[in-house]
């Protein structure tokens, strides 16, 4: 379940997804398959091969990608990869 989520940050993490950009969306979530998290990043870009490579950097399998129809295919970061991910591009977690 999400919650915590914004109008105005969903509609920045689309704009630059559309634009090409490897975007950034986090907020608050749960799942009792994942024990222990409380968030989610997406990761998100429009040029799949770009978010493909993109997640290649970091150990990230293609079929990870959940790939949407409405073009806003992402990479769901949690845990430990999560933090370690967001450290390695200089963002800091916006919800700790």
């Amino acid at each position: 379940m999400a919650f915590g989520l914004k109008k105005k940050e969903l509609a920045e993490w689309k704009r630059q997804i559309d634009n090409g950009e490897i975007a950034f969306l986090t907020h608050y979530w749960l799942d009792d398959r994942f024990p222990g998290c409380k968030t989610v990043t997406k990761v998100g870009c429009a040029d799949l091969e770009k978010l493909k490579n993109w997640g290649k950097r970091y150990g990230l399998k293609e079929e990870w990608i959940h790939y949407r129809k409405d073009g806003y295919s992402h990479f769901d970061l949690l845990g430990d990869t999560q933090k370690k991910i967001l450290e390695e591009e200089g963002i800091t977690h916006p919800l700790q």
